[in-house]
């Protein structure tokens, strides 16, 4: 799940749209009722989170957490990136995420929507 409005977090699910050559990925926004059902369903607040969230295998992930183990999984070379799941919390997710998360808006732009993705991916879209 990703914030549909935020245009980094928008790119970054293309990329993944892009790499993602098995397939294994579906996605919803957090603004979503899809989203919103999810997050219910994993005991998670959907008025309180503003994270990236990956759900696998009936476990959830945020923050940069979240993107490592979607890199890993994308294959391809990406998961060279994930040793870095091993760089302390406290510096991945409190300095690095979260500047990004607080400037995401002013720096990359926000949408008055969440995206519409093209019709070959809306297959991969939870309603």
């Amino acid at each position: 799940m990703f914030d549909g409005v935020c245009n980094f977090c928008n790119n970054f699910v293309n990329f993944v749209l892009k790499n993602d050559e098995k397939e294994l990925f579906r996605f919803a926004p957090l603004q979503s009722d899809a989203g919103r059902k999810l997050l219910l369903q994993y005991g998670l607040n959907p008025d309180e989170l503003s994270s990236s969230v990956l759900i696998a295998d009936g476990k959830t992930y945020f923050r940069s957490e979240a993107g490592l183990r979607i890199l890993k999984l994308l294959g391809n070379g990406w998961q060279l990136f994930y040793p870095l799941i091993w760089v302390p919390k406290f510096i991945s997710d409190g300095i690095f995420y979260r500047l990004i998360a607080k400037n995401r808006y002013r720096w990359f732009g926000r949408r008055s929507e969440c995206m519409v993705p093209k019709a070959a991916w809306r297959t991969r879209f939870l309603t």
